[in-house]
């Protein structure tokens, strides 16, 4: 039976060398969530998951099946592929619909490329009225589907009002796993790690201000299903696939302490303790919150640091404090608990002595571990919109992304690549001095922090065209 609605994404695990390094890869839960509730709702949705495929098998998949709804998760790293997929797709006489968290920026791009609907925010509701508004091939009952754009007869943009988001996340089905190849997932983890790992949420959105956070998919908002409902999903994961840790894939865990409290009970009440990791903001690590996420089970809390200058991180509205990261740093390793780090080089105004904050703050805090990346505006954003007339791209923008963007007057890569090295041997250094290292080892990394410092200094003149 050809079905309703085909999902799938842009993701090619084996395309990515970085990712084959690393790893760690995770199931699509997005077109997972919006599988599992046109399930509930009658239709018929069959899901390419393209993680460990690749893009000419999901091409040819395309060209050999009878044709219906394709619908395309997309994300800011996967436009190029996408682009090519709805080409393919409306050769073949495909019905196209894009969706996730880069079209809304992009609509007219993306509909210009080959999609014949975008759907703006949460995609479950939007997509049980959109399959029969297609199926009734009346471009008229499309302006009846709120929040999705669309082109009209003559090429002009319509986009219709939007979409509520669901009140009641308890009332939604768990995210369709069974329709994907889920134990590879896991299996690919522990051949590479001896850890075999899956993902789960507890909620959608991030209430907080930082500038260059896209909210294209939740908006401005938290909502939380009930410790309860997820302690449910926590336990029938466990016994179904067995998972030696798992990922808590909320953009802030430990927002609310009141819930982490009750979930923490539930979970203490069922017998059930899994390791896991998650990320969370450094205001909202008290001693309570560190001392319920170690009896959890928790191994390590990645924080959003992003700078040691506190004028770079008010400049980027985060809302924290460079002490309030040393010191929830600092509370999760007395608890046993890893620190990881996220930092981000290049955000509009940062200068040299923001960068030896930087470094200075990384020394002091120690963490277990840390990653950084050089700023990239992503549209829609209020970093976007503040440099908009200083942003330019080197390539057309179907074979590029946002990553790709150049800004006039910032520093250079090679700036950056000076500042990455200097802060990963400055920290180096630091380690060796606490922990009573050899003087010749001392020695060698001064040197090399000396000249990496003198190429920061002296590529500080050099900025993009």
């Amino acid at each position: 039976m050809t079905p309703d609605l085909l999902l799938t994404h842009g993701y090619f695990f084996f395309d990515d060398p970085k990712e084959v390094q690393i790893r760690k890869p995770y199931v699509p839960l997005g077109i997972l969530y919006i599988c599992s509730y046109l399930r509930a709702k009658g239709f018929a949705v069959d899901v390419f998951d393209a993680t460990f495929s690749s893009k000419q098998e999901l091409i040819r998949h395309l060209q050999t099946e009878p044709p219906s709804v394709l619908g395309i998760y997309t994300t800011l790293g996967t436009r190029r592929n996408v682009v090519e997929i709805l080409r393919a797709a409306r050769e073949a006489g495909w019905r196209t619909v894009v969706g996730g968290p880069e079209p809304v920026a992009y609509a007219q791009e993306y509909l210009g490329a080959g999609a014949e609907v975008l759907v703006f925010g949460e995609g479950e509701a939007t997509m049980a009225e959109l399959l029969p508004a297609l199926r009734s091939n009346s471009t008229s009952a499309l302006y009846q589907v709120r929040g999705i754009a669309f082109l009209g007869s003559e090429g002009q943009l319509h986009t219709t009002a939007p979409r509520p988001q669901l009140a009641d996340l308890d009332a939604q089905p768990w995210p369709a796993r069974e329709s994907v190849d889920l134990p590879r997932y896991v299996r690919t983890w522990r051949e590479a790690h001896g850890k075999g790992s899956l993902a789960f949420i507890t909620a959608r959105g991030c209430p907080y201000h930082c500038q260059w956070c896209s909210r294209q998919v939740y908006g401005q908002t938290h909502r939380r299903r009930s410790p309860r409902a997820v302690v449910d999903e926590v336990e029938w994961l466990l016994g179904r696939y067995e998972p030696d840790m798992v990922w808590v894939a909320d953009d802030v865990f430990t927002i609310h302490h009141g819930w982490l409290r009750k979930y923490a009970a539930e979970m203490r009440n069922r017998g059930l303790r899994v390791p896991f990791e998650c990320i969370s903001r450094a205001d909202r690590l008290n001693d309570e919150a560190v001392d319920l996420l170690a009896e959890l089970g928790c191994f390590r809390v990645w924080i959003g640091s992003e700078s040691g200058s506190q004028r770079i991180l008010d400049a980027m509205q985060r809302g924290v404090r460079v002490e309030q990261v040393q010191s929830a740093v600092a509370s999760c390793q007395a608890r046993g608990i890893q620190a990881g780090m996220f930092l981000m080089w290049g955000y509009q105004g940062e200068d040299l002595p923001d960068i030896e904050a930087t470094i200075e703050h990384v020394k002091q805090s120690d963490p277990d571990v840390f990653l950084t990346t050089v700023c990239y505006p992503i549209k829609g954003t209020s970093y976007y919109n503040n440099i908009a007339s200083s942003l330019s791209s080197p390539r057309p923008w179907g074979e590029s992304s946002d990553r790709e963007l150049t800004i006039r007057g910032r520093h250079t890569r090679r700036f950056y690549d000076f500042a990455d090295r200097l802060l990963r041997d400055e920290v180096q250094l630091a380690r060796l001095r606490r922990s009573g290292s050899d003087g010749h080892s001392e020695k060698e990394l001064q040197a090399r922090i000396q000249e990496l410092r003198d190429g920061l200094y002296a590529s500080s003149e050099e900025a993009e065209a």
